[in-house]
């Protein structure tokens, strides 16, 4: 191209430019715009350390990435935004929050630098009319978000925003509120919670962190009525988990890690079939299954 015709050119490339953010909000702003049914995933996180290290879950994280379209955009309720009342962060730019403590510097050292979406934050609002949800401009992504999704999205090019869970409210207030969000996964929104299904940090037996599916007597059991009540989709014992004997009170003493799970099971429509993977107990008292959602 010669220089003349080139600058020519430079104004018609700078309007494709200015214009180019708008085309990309398409998906939330034009209402007969609608994608395939976008799936829901669980992710049982586990140690922050799996941001960092090669194993069966990484790979895990990584291979169930290949099995749908690229989302144009993910929300993420992790258990480690815990808050009364409920928050989504609207920032342009969220942070990346380290945490935790007592790890190697190298884990302190990783940024997920994904942009955020204030307009998903937006229409995540004003889809969920059960209660009031206010934006957040402080928080970010924090490990039980980004320590998952840079396996799924290395490149950090998919805005990503949280939903913060509230710890006054029960697991069937959350399975309902995750009901409302549904209407976002026909317009290509990647709605991902994470935790551990199973996750008591007081009983780790920290001799056997490496010894394959290794699970307590208890954890053995709650993990088998659990798989049982998904394969089955009888969620309410699921819902009603505090009722559910000795067993499950070991496995979930508080409900943060949990609840994440609760909010997948409440995104499912009755042409999504399940998938269990990386479903493995570790270190006598956590487990790792994560599940996906997906017509």
């Amino acid at each position: 191209m010669k220089r003349n015709d080139f600058l020519k050119f430079i104004p018609l490339l700078l309007t494709f430019q200015a214009f180019k953010p708008l085309r990309n909000l398409e998906y939330l702003t034009n209402k007969e715009f609608n994608s395939d049914l976008m799936p829901v995933l669980f992710l049982g996180h586990g140690s922050p350390m799996n941001a960092i290290e090669e194993n069966t879950f990484v790979k895990g994280f990584r291979n169930i990435a290949g099995t749908f379209p690229k989302p144009n955009a993910i929300i993420c309720i992790s258990a480690h935004w815990f808050t009364k009342g409920t928050y989504v962060t609207a920032m342009d730019n969220p942070k990346t929050i380290h945490d935790f403590g007592g790890f190697p510097e190298a884990l302190f050292n990783v940024q997920y630098p994904a942009p955020g979406s204030p307009e998903l934050a937006k229409k995540t609002k004003e889809v969920i009319t059960q209660t009031n949800v206010t934006a957040d401009f402080d928080w970010g992504l924090d490990h039980g978000t980004w320590s998952v999704v840079k396996h799924l999205y290395p490149k950090a090019d998919v805005p990503v925003i949280q939903l913060s869970i509230d710890y006054t409210k029960s697991a069937q207030y959350h399975y309902e509120l995750a009901a409302q969000l549904k209407v976002l996964r026909n317009k290509g929104v990647l709605i991902i919670g994470s935790g551990n299904i199973i996750h008591n940090l007081g009983l780790v037996d920290f001799r056997n962190m490496n010894k394959p599916n290794y699970g307590f007597d208890w954890a053995m059991e709650a993990h088998s009525k659990i798989n049982g009540y998904l394969s089955d989709r009888n969620y309410q014992p699921l819902i009603d988990y505090s009722k559910q004997g000795k067993a499950f009170q070991l496995a979930i003493p508080t409900a943060e890690h949990y609840l994440p799970m609760i909010y997948t099971l409440g995104l499912q429509v009755k042409s999504d079939k399940m998938l269990l993977f990386n479903d493995e107990l570790m270190a006598g008292s956590l487990s790792m299954t994560s599940i996906k959602l997906s017509e």
